[in-house]
This record gives C-alpha cells, structure tokens and sequence, in this order.
C-alpha cells in the first residue's frame, strides 16, 4: 500500500509571518484542534504594492492584527477557498479593516436532502458567509507580479475552490488536500463522488507544490495525491469488506475500521464512512434499506 507522505511536524511561531517562496508568505492563527491541527494557515500572496489573502481564518484579533501587519498596508483581495469558519469567519471583519473586498465560489450551500442532516463539527459551516465578488473555475485575479485561478474541486465541500498561483507552480488546496491528514467528506455537502473527479482533476495538473491551510506544504504533490486516491480506495474496500459479513449500520463499520484511531474524530469517521457509502449506492455496489444516511442499514447489492 503507498502511504500518504504527510508531514506532521514543521516549524512556525503563532502570529509571525513565515516566508515561504518569493510570493508567499504564511500566518498560522492560534485555533489548533482536532480538525483544524496546528492551526488556519492564511497565506498572503505577493511581494509589491498588492497583496492578497487566502483564507483569512477565525474571526480572531490577534489573527487579524497579524495579518493586517504582515500586508502592511497593501492588502486588495481576501479570497476564500470554502465556508466552513475555520477559513471564512475572520473574512467579514478583515475586509472592513483594510477595505479589501471578499472573492469566493459563494454562500454556504443550503440543504436540499431532508434526511442528511448538516452534521456541526468542530469546524463548522458559516452560513452568513457572503462574497462581494463570485469565482467560478478559471476566474483569475491579478496584482502586481502574481496571478491567483480559481479551480472548483468539490468534494469537502461543493463551493470549494483552489488557487493556483502560476508564477510559481503552486496550488493553495484549502481542504481538499491537507498536510497533515486525510480530508473529511461531510455530506450533504461533502460529495464522495466529486472529491474523487476533483483527485483526477488535480492528477492532470502540473503543480509543483501545494499550500494546504491546515499542515505543511506538500512537495512531490502528484505523488500525494495518488496516495490519497489509493487511500479512498482503500476505504471503499474495508467498507465491502465488512459488508460481505452481512447487513450493517454506520456505527458498527466505523468501530472495526477506525479502531485505533482517536475516538473524538469518530464522529468525523462516521461522516467519511457515510459519503463512501452513498457514492457505493449510488454506483450500485452496496444497498440501503432506505435514503442513505447514519441511521440506514447497508448491505452488498444482489
């Protein structure tokens, strides 16, 4: 099996600006936790008389007083990679401050499935999130030396979008690739089957690193994200494994596949589990006995 190359440990001080090429510099806000690890990586773009922000993270002072320090008066674009607070909570505020305004996909989606309820993790959807400006995929924005593309990569999230920073072969991945750990589907807004074409997606492409907002940069990204796509698989294979046992609820797959696994994510395990298995019924390989969701029973299709 090909392990994902994740890095867990990298050196950083909460609140200082770290230089991580020519264009990029990162912040890192004082918000670890369990999904969010060290902390919001908001990276700032650009060395002359425009500088833009991805993910300005946590509505947060000392985040935002940092960030308005390391942009040191040249700040013109906050963009937001997805709405979960995390990334979008501190944009609001932030764009009052300096009077830069907010570019992103758009709202938080609404649910439209009735019997998916929105799951509150600890990272949380911003509902009131609202863009001053809409991105779609290849929307780009220039400053002075660097140009930010958005690419739509659903799957975290359906408005989830990366930046590709082409001066220097870069890709900013939000949470759709994270240094750290594996990303977390949270249907109804996380779709299993649109994270894996946004993974094909990605393959096409010939980026030479990534910037995640939460963990490490990622080098050799091609080969992370085959990794990741070999893990998915994977999960899909533990998820029929179980399955050939007979019927079974969400609970019980997640207890035999997450067993060494901290049990505060299981929750979060319980919501990856959940978007394989409507991709698995989607594509005809596992039934329910009724609309997917934590409380169905599933078993392999006849």
């Amino acid at each position: 099996m090909q392990e994902i190359p994740f890095v867990k440990e990298f050196d950083f001080t909460y609140g200082e600006s770290d230089a991580l090429s020519a264009l990029v510099r990162r912040v890192i806000a004082k918000n670890p936790g369990p999904f969010t690890y060290t902390g919001t990586g908001t990276y700032l773009i650009g060395a002359g008389r425009d500088i833009a922000v991805i993910d300005p993270g946590p509505d947060d002072d000392a985040h935002l007083d940092a960030l308005m320090k390391t942009a040191d008066g040249r700040l013109s674009h906050i963009l937001i990679t997805h709405t979960h607070l995390d990334h979008s909570a501190g944009a609001p505020r932030l764009s009052d401050i300096s009077g830069a305004p907010i570019y992103a996909f758009g709202a938080h989606p609404e649910n439209n499935t009735p019997h998916l309820q929105e799951q509150k993790m600890e990272e949380g959807g911003d509902p009131n999130f609202q863009p001053d400006h809409l991105l779609y995929d290849g929307d780009a924005i220039k400053g002075d030396g660097w140009t930010l593309q958005a690419i739509h990569t659903p799957g975290h999230i359906g408005n989830h979008l990366c930046f590709a920073l082409p001066e220097e072969k870069a890709l900013f991945t939000g949470d759709h690739m994270m240094g750290w750990a594996t990303t977390v589907i949270i249907p109804p807004s996380g779709d299993m089957g649109d994270y894996f074409k946004s993974l094909e997606l990605l393959l096409e492409r010939d980026d030479a690193i990534y910037y995640p907002t939460h963990g490490a940069p990622i080098p050799n990204p091609q080969r992370f994200v085959r990794a990741v796509k070999t893990h998915r698989h994977i999960r899909d294979g533990q998820i029929m494994e179980h399955l050939k046992k007979g019927p079974a609820l969400i609970p019980d797959i997640v207890a035999a596949m997450y067993a060494n696994v901290d049990k505060r994510l299981h929750k979060a395990a319980a919501m990856n589990v959940l978007a394989h298995l409507i991709r698995l019924v989607d594509i005809g390989s596992v039934a329910a006995d009724g609309p997917a969701s934590l409380r169905a029973i599933y078993q392999l299709a006849e």
